[in-house]
């Protein structure tokens, strides 16, 4: 195999794929990037199995073959080389790579051992813009459990409802929902989508509103095409939680509140909170404002926001982290909180495009 490629396209192309190369693997050809010159384009695959990424590349084939080669090593050769054109001549599993005066010989394997991508049915299909992939993508990760003990949990449900995708992540003390209208009908789908695949998706995709993405789903697998890039993800199996069974429009106390005035003081009160802390955050919400408290081994803090309140007055205490992560996914100046008591979760919505669970954290009653 011998090939040309730019060396700012060959670095793109290799920072795409890597991101399906594992870390940790008994079996080594899966720390390989397979370099494909086979056919008439050349392409670079990662696979480790669960997820697979597969990126053409704009270049010159002098000789076609393959070639696998060690991941971290070839990125971090490609990454110094000068920029300019790279030669890659593999010849018997040895691997010479050049560029301007910068020449490297390594070994290579034979590529013929290396998985591709699984052939995957393309009868159903959904597209989105990448900006609302990526857009849902960081409005709803953070919710999921890094726990694999529950594996639900560790992935997103994307529910296809004719015109309408919602997207699901819970960990078990909180639920994220985001709903989007799309450009077209569709027959109803749920698939759960492991949230590794989605994260390294949007870290991929360039977040353009005019360039889409095509969303294929078979039994077990999603395939994700966008610009010259195929992602191959295995899908979690299983019947998703009743989300719908876990949401209620009942509530005794309903607040309207300025979103950055509420996030700048949760900012300030986390300055108290070290990492094995558990201590939550109070809120004592009454007529026209809310006051919020917090005690910690460091100190303490109380500040007082202004509020508009319907209902009872109410005293209740949550995790910090979770109403930051939801208030930060959310773009409207002024949120809605609803609750109902302070054992029962709350909740950040409006009438459509996103709803937040949060299950509150007991606490010595203060007021």
């Amino acid at each position: 195999m011998k090939i040309k490629v730019e060396k700012q396209n060959l670095m793109e192309a290799v920072n795409i794929v890597s991101k399906a190369v594992p870390s940790k693997t008994t079996m080594s050809i899966l720390q390989c990037i397979l370099i494909d010159a086979s056919t008439e384009s050349v392409r670079l695959i990662g696979n480790d199995t669960e997820l697979g990424i597969q990126t053409e590349v704009d270049g010159i084939i002098e000789e076609h073959g393959i070639i696998a080669v060690d991941a971290a090593i070839f990125s971090n050769i490609v990454r110094k080389l000068p920029d300019g054109t790279v030669l890659i001549n593999a010849e018997n599993e040895r691997v010479m790579i050049r560029c301007e005066q910068a020449k490297f010989n390594i070994l290579g394997r034979d590529g013929t051992d290396f998985t591709y991508l699984p052939e995957i049915e393309r009868e159903y299909a959904i597209s989105v813009s990448q900006f609302t992939l990526r857009d849902i993508i960081s409005k709803t990760i953070f919710s999921i459990s890094g726990n694999d003990s529950n594996k639900m949990m560790t992935g997103e449900l994307f529910e296809i409802n004719e015109n309408t995708l919602r997207v699901v992540a819970l960990d078990g003390h909180r639920i994220s929902i985001r709903k989007v209208e799309l450009r077209e009908s569709y027959g109803n789908k749920k698939v759960i989508i492991p949230g590794k695949t989605l994260s390294e998706i949007s870290k991929i995709i360039s977040g353009d509103m005019e360039k889409m993405v095509n969303i294929y789903f078979s039994d077990k697998h999603a395939l994700f095409e966008f610009d010259n890039t195929l992602v191959a993800s295995r899908l979690i199996e299983g019947e998703y939680f009743n989300i719908d069974q876990m949401l209620s429009n009942d509530y005794s106390t309903h607040i309207r509140i300025n979103r950055q005035e509420l996030l700048s003081c949760l900012d300030r009160a986390t300055l108290l909170v070290k990492e094995e802390d558990k201590k939550p955050i109070i809120l004592l919400i009454r007529d026209e404002t809310v006051e919020l408290k917090i005690n910690t081994t460091i100190g303490s803090m109380d500040e007082v926001i202004a509020i508009d309140k319907s209902g009872d007055d109410l005293n209740i205490g949550f995790n910090p982290k979770f109403l930051i992560d939801a208030l930060r996914s959310i773009d409207e100046e002024a949120v809605d909180i609803y609750l109902l008591s302070s054992r029962a979760p709350a909740f950040v919505r409006d009438e459509g495009t996103y709803c937040y669970l949060i299950l509150p954290v007991n606490f010595i009653n203060i007021d």
